[in-house]
């Protein structure tokens, strides 16, 4: 079972690290709740954007994207 194997996992890790581990997990599930809160809207965007946002891009970035 994958709870196990996380547990087991959480075992090996040193005492003084656990802390940094909590935070992740914790953080993480938190993340979780607000992707389902907040659907996202694509094409919306919040603020403005700058004048550079419609300058073309150089020669050399368009060659990236072909």
């Amino acid at each position: 079972m994958l709870i196990e194997k996380i547990v087991q996992e959480l075992q090996d890790i040193p005492e003084d690290k656990l802390a940094q581990i909590y935070d992740l997990i914790h953080y993480f599930r938190l993340g979780l709740g607000q992707e389902q809160k907040q659907p996202r809207t694509p094409g919306l965007l919040k603020g403005q954007l700058g004048d550079a946002f419609f300058e073309p891009l150089p020669e050399e970035e368009l060659q990236q994207w072909e």
